[in-house]
């Protein structure tokens, strides 16, 4: 068990082995696309910004919207839900 928490670099370094290993360019994946996935993961499941604000660390609803990906664009909207 390691005593302290890991650094952003060893985190990108993961994420990037990771990525080679199954296959995908490493060079666009990094500590951040855990932060993004987990933002747009969340907002999808229909938890609140300030939810995941209290997860990611964001201090600003502005900044936490940046990293909620457009993955839920043809489902969360006013057609979507009116069963259009």
């Amino acid at each position: 068990m390691q005593a302290t928490a890991l650094s952003d670099k060893a985190v990108a370094l993961i994420v990037q082995r990771t990525a080679t290993a199954a296959g995908f360019d490493a060079a666009r994946y990094g500590g951040h696309s855990l932060r993004a996935g987990l933002a747009t993961s969340a907002a999808e499941a229909g938890l609140s910004e300030r939810a995941i604000m209290a997860q990611t660390g964001h201090k600003s609803v502005t900044m936490v919207r940046r990293y909620i990906r457009e993955g839920s664009l043809f489902r969360d909207n006013a057609a979507a839900a009116l069963g259009l």
